[in-house]
This record gives structure tokens, C-alpha cells and sequence, in this order.
């Protein structure tokens, strides 16, 4: 049974920092995708950085450069460090896992079978 559980949300000013957590227990893959992934109301979820079990990862490229995906070395917690925020990085983040993503499709949503309830971060 995965269990995903997200923390880390909050309130920031625009061009500050937070560090988003996610707990992630009960899978034994041995190959897998992490993401986090975000949704505003009335948009559909967006993918924002994937580390897969090799350790690759892929950002969208407004956060290039200025987020961060890593995992820890257990494999039980994934993170993400978020810098310079702005704005539009307001939203309800998720973090989500599968098995199987198909090639290319590491940023897309509904490739993930797996998410938490999410953690609400809000730039203001």
C-alpha cells in the first residue's frame, strides 16, 4: 500500500524560500518516477520536477534553476527546494509515484498512480 504525505507548505513573499517534504512508504520497486506535481483551481495538475530511479530529473522550465527535486539516501523521503518564488508558484503541490512512466511522459500527471493530499504553498 503506497502512502504519500506532503509538508513543508506556507506563506511566502515573493523571491523567498521554502523546502517541501514528502514521506513515501510502502512500494519496492526497484524502478520508479517520483514527482511533485501542482494545481491551482480551475486549472489542470502540472508537473514541476520528476527524479526517476536512476536519479535523472526533469523540471518544467519555469522553475529551471530555481527548484530543486532530490531524494534521500534511504529512499523514503523526496523534497522539494523552491527558491526565488514568484506569483505564479502559488498552488496546492502533490507529490506522486508510479512504477511505469512512459518515456517522455515523466511530467505528465495522469502517468502517476500514486498521490498524497497535498501541501499548500502560497506566494503573497
Amino acid at each position: 500500500h503506497v502512502q504519500l504525505v506532503e509538508s513543508g507548505g506556507g506563506l511566502v513573499q515573493p523571491g523567498g524560500s521554502l523546502n517541501l517534504s514528502c514521506t513515501t512508504s510502502g512500494y519496492t520497486w526497484s524502478a520508479y518516477c517520483l514527482g511533485w506535481f501542482r494545481q491551482v483551481p480551475g486549472k489542470e495538475r502540472e508537473g514541476v520536477a520528476i527524479v526517476d530511479s536512476d536519479g535523472t530529473t526533469r523540471y518544467i522550465d519555469s522553475v529551471k534553476g530555481r527548484f530543486t527535486i532530490s531524494q534521500d539516501s534511504a529512499k523514503a523521503w523526496l523534497y522539494l527546494r523552491m527558491d526565488s518564488l514568484a506569483l505564479e508558484d502559488t498552488a496546492m503541490y502533490y507529490c506522486a509515484a508510479d512504477s511505469v512512466v512512459l518515456p517522455g511522459r515523466e511530467l505528465e500527471a495522469s502517468e502517476y498512480s500514486y498521490r498524497g493530499q497535498g501541501t499548500q504553498v502560497t506566494v503573497s
